[in-house]
């Protein structure tokens, strides 16, 4: 099992001094973003680490010496957008990038890429379903055929009043899983599994281990601290960021000793990438690095 650390808490850094920092760190690998350049759509969006607008075998030869030099992995390329939004030319924009973060993937043998299935955020499940047939099975194909898997992490993405009440992303509940990999079962498609949401929803963050052992692709290290009081003042129906805020692993309350101890059982040995979005340590670069340290230390007392 390798420690690491999301890149998006980083976007002030090249990659160079990314892959620096890590090292320095102890980490042993980073999952680098890939989105468009240009400006954020929202809060951790919008972060370049590796432009793959062109990317090529000379590009792939550059961020792989980069890396290799530090002494540090990637352990999946990551981009989160929409591409089941409902503005259809969006959409499109969406599903062509994250075919070219694919092809990335592929010339740099990374072999996983983190994405969201996305969801038109106004309309159910089942009224999103044949979107997600017309662009998912292609897309999960068109991985196969570049020897790349797909990590679809399991945000629900419904935190502010633009992506209320649905959320941007289908993928949140084993219930929805279970029926994405029995339309499509391809063996490239698995999630890129994050505790924090799960608990925040009022579900089980242990149980999808066992259930998705063989799923389990890539894991996001966040954790979670829920205002008791606060929810039951708003209730569930409230928007998330009602009544919980992202903390730093160990600051919240994610069992991780219980969590680790699941994930050796079901024999997962990928990467486990800290995702920061405490705003207790945002700020500055080097309150940022600090929070990224100190989230290392914590897990690799869990680490065989």
């Amino acid at each position: 099992m390798k420690v690491g650390f999301v890149s998006a808490i980083l976007p002030d850094l090249p990659l160079k001094q990314v892959a620096t920092f890590a090292a320095e760190a102890g980490f042993d690998t980073v999952e680098l973003m890939c989105w468009p350049k240009g400006r954020a759509e929202r809060r951790y969006a919008g972060v370049t680490h590796v432009d793959v607008s062109g990317f090529d075998h000379a590009a792939a030869r550059r961020v792989g010496e980069t890396m290799a030099e530090a002494g540090v992995t990637i352990s999946g390329l990551g981009y989160y957008p929409n591409p089941l939004a409902p503005d259809q030319a969006e959409a499109e924009v969406c599903i062509g990038h994250i075919k070219q973060v694919i092809l990335a993937a592929e010339l740099l043998r990374v072999g996983v890429v983190n994405t969201f299935i996305g969801r038109d955020w106004t309309r159910s499940v089942d009224d999103n379903w044949p979107r997600f047939m017309a662009v998912w099975p292609p897309l999960v194909r068109f991985a196969e055929d570049h020897g790349v898997r797909i990590a679809i992490e399991n945000c629900p993405m419904a935190f502010t009043d633009d992506e209320w009440p649905g959320g941007k992303n289908l993928a949140h509940s084993p219930a929805i899983w279970r029926r994405m990999f029995e339309a499509v079962p391809s063996g490239n498609f698995g999630l890129n599994y994050d505790p924090s949401h799960m608990i925040w929803q009022q579900m089980d963050y242990l149980k999808p281990l066992r259930e998705f052992k063989d799923r389990l692709f890539h894991i996001h290290a966040k954790d979670v601290r829920l205002d008791r009081q606060r929810l039951d003042d708003v209730g569930i129906m409230a928007t998330p960021l009602s009544f919980h805020t992202p903390k730093l692993p160990g600051l919240g309350e994610v069992d991780w000793g219980r969590f680790f101890s699941v994930l050796t059982d079901v024999g997962y040995d990928g990467a486990v990438c800290i995702e920061v979005e405490d705003r207790a340590y945002e700020g500055p670069l080097e309150k940022r690095k600090r929070a990224l340290a100190q989230s290392g230390r914590y897990l690799r007392q869990f680490v065989p």
